[in-house]
């Protein structure tokens, strides 16, 4: 069974064949070594993200779901991905990400309930490196995010991620009409650093 397969029989969605090949070309591009993906599901885009990334590269994958971590180890043993390719961690998305290293990923992949969107986008940033790339899924809401007049939480929420995007000065940023959409920026400013908190206190990627 296919990691779609599987995520279509559990209920859990899952991205595109044409997201994901955007998405292992962007990890191949970068030649990403350390990516993080923020909503587990049933592993799709964790196989898509791995192959794109060396053969030394380690992707974080982060869900509330143990269920869903389960189905996408699965997933990823039937791939022929090692398991220390591949950290996976329960936990709430920003608890888990506080605890993750300042400057240290080459991608953040953020794919769940776009409400949730503004409140990741300041710690996405933080982790990445130099050039580093922030990519948020489902991005196109339903074709009706230029459309002033929907007011919709889906909308709005993506719209405000958008126009955050473009304001901020370390972030050159780009919508991707692909699939469901994809909304991404690169990290062109000075790194982002919590100075309230020790990095030394934070689960680098060095220690997946």
């Amino acid at each position: 069974m296919s990691a779609r397969d599987r995520a279509r029989d559990s209920g859990v969605g899952a991205i595109s064949p044409a997201v994901g090949a955007a998405l292992a070309f962007l990890t191949a591009t970068l030649d990403a070594s350390a990516v993080v993906e923020i909503g587990t599901g049933a592993g799709v885009s964790a196989c898509w993200l791995l192959r794109g990334m060396p053969a030394t590269g380690v992707l974080t994958s982060i869900d509330t779901e143990a269920e869903h971590q389960r189905l996408a180890r699965t997933s990823l043993n039937e791939a022929g991905f090692a398991a220390n390719r591949v950290r996976l961690i329960n936990g709430g998305a920003l608890d888990v990400m506080s605890r993750l290293a300042d400057a240290s990923y080459d991608l953040v992949l953020i794919d769940v309930a776009t409400s949730e969107y503004g409140d990741l986008l300041d710690e996405a940033v933080r982790m990445l490196r130099p050039r580093g790339v922030v990519v948020f899924h489902d991005a196109l809401g339903g074709g009706h995010i230029g459309d002033s007049s929907r007011r919709d939480p889906h909308t709005v929420a993506l719209r405000d991620l958008a126009k955050r995007l473009h304001a901020a000065e370390d972030l050159l940023p780009v919508a991707l009409p692909i699939g469901d959409g994809l909304l991404a920026a690169v990290r062109i400013g000075a790194a982002r650093v919590a100075g309230a908190r020790v990095a030394g206190g934070r689960d680098g990627q060095a220690g997946s």
